[in-house]
């Protein structure tokens, strides 16, 4: 079960963060809707297959790699606290 929580967390790693990056690129690039439905569907397909992967079919494997994924998402928010912003989405922050 420590195995399914763990990939579970890095299959959030890998969600979150790609989130993450994709909107620290919106402000700069050409084509944002482009990047947004792109980085959706391989963050989607690549979560899909490993939680595909990890189940085999238990609900026990499945709560495990969900309770990794969630743990992923509060991590990442306590970790990308400490890191500035950008110029640009600072400009256009609403405060």
């Amino acid at each position: 079960m420590i195995l399914r929580v763990a990939f579970g967390l890095l299959i959030g790693i890998f969600f979150y963060g790609g989130l993450w990056l994709t909107v620290q690129r919106l402000a700069t690039t050409r084509h944002p809707f482009a990047l947004s439905l792109g980085s959706l569907l391989m963050r989607m397909v690549v979560a899909l297959a490993g939680f595909f992967l990890l189940i085999g079919g238990r609900w026990q494997n499945a709560a495990a790699a969900l309770i990794g994924f969630t743990a992923a998402r509060f991590l990442l928010n306590l970790a990308l606290r400490a890191i500035p912003l950008r110029a640009s989405a600072r400009s256009s922050q609403c405060i």
